[in-house]
């Protein structure tokens, strides 16, 4: 009987890690869970490829093993392509980018090297969808809009909905900038206004405003 012994090779796991999007502050809160307390800031933009050998496998006068945080290298372009050739680094690295181009050979190449990369993106608060919703009824029918409106007062705060129903607003200029659209827009800074200066209760403020709006 023939015996066939397998040897299994792990890869060894990079010391790189990346960490995007544009929620920073829970990316930042990730990077000092990894890296620790103490770590070296290095501005990405800033490095030349001659810099690279000191950055990933360069010790310090303090600690052979170091932690460093690389900030928006993936702009820097020619550097960004050889970051890969250093997956093999004993420090702990983390880079932080706001946003990554997955179209790219440097994002390719670490995406194939088995660097991971975590990605930490800003959700949209509810009440933005609630807005649209209300927002476009209220241009049909202002009555359906404040029975709408009336179901969310308990749980929204409606100065952060007023602010995201004049986003919307301004969206809908842009796309037709129509007579309708114009004066829209004219009666949300009225309503604004009213909410900065007078005693009513916000929401039927924005109550009335839904009320007008649909006869623009």
């Amino acid at each position: 009987m023939v015996h066939i012994f397998v040897r299994i090779v792990r890869r060894k796991e990079s010391m790189i890690k990346i960490f995007y999007g544009d929620d920073r502050i829970k990316a930042k809160s990730e990077i000092d869970r990894f890296l620790g307390e103490n770590y070296e800031v290095i501005e990405g933009g800033e490095l030349k490829i001659g810099d690279l050998p000191n950055v990933f496998k360069g010790t310090s006068l303090f600690s052979e093993k170091r932690a460093i945080l690389i900030k928006d290298i993936s702009e820097n372009q020619a550097v960004w392509e050889k970051v890969a050739d250093f997956v093999d680094t004993e420090h702990k690295i983390a880079i932080l980018e706001t946003k990554l181009d997955k179209r790219k050979q440097g994002y390719k190449l670490l995406k194939s090297a088995g660097v991971e990369m975590k990605e930490f993106k800003l959700l949209d608060p509810p009440e933005k969808k609630m807005v649209f919703d209300i927002y476009e009824m209220a241009l049909k029918d202002g009555k359906k809009a404040v029975e709408m409106c009336k179901k969310i007062e308990n749980t929204s705060n409606p100065y952060m909905f007023v602010g995201l129903m004049v986003s919307q607003a301004l969206k809908k200029y842009e796309w037709r900038a129509g007579t309708k659209e114009k004066r829209a827009l004219k009666e949300l800074s009225k309503l604004d206004m009213q909410m900065k200066t007078t005693s009513m209760q916000p929401w039927l403020l924005v109550q009335a405003f839904l009320l007008r709006v649909s006869q623009l």
